[in-house]
């Protein structure tokens, strides 16, 4: 079943990674997805911290499809973070 679209979080600067939520049935499901990773998406390199956030929003329908992919790929356990990155990108 696809995640559904939740929360922004926002960029992570320590973890490199822009972090928002989706919802599995009424559940909230971690994710993030790397600065490399969504550059790669933009087909650009070193956006700066202050332009993620609208990175994001222009990508936001292909990053939450990657990330309700990978959760349906992924062991289900409480907890668990949907992660992309790049390697996931090429599929």
């Amino acid at each position: 079943m696809p995640l559904t679209r939740d929360k922004i979080i926002g960029h992570d600067i320590e973890r490199l990674a822009f972090r928002f939520t989706m919802l599995n049935d009424g559940e909230t499901v971690d994710c993030q997805i790397s600065d490399a990773a969504m550059d790669d998406l933009a087909g650009m390199k070193g956006t700066e911290t202050s332009a993620r956030q609208a990175q994001f929003l222009s990508l936001r329908e292909t990053i939450e499809r990657i990330a309700s992919d990978l959760y349906d790929e992924a062991p289900r356990f409480k907890g668990y973070v949907v992660r992309i990155f790049t390697k996931h990108l090429g599929r």
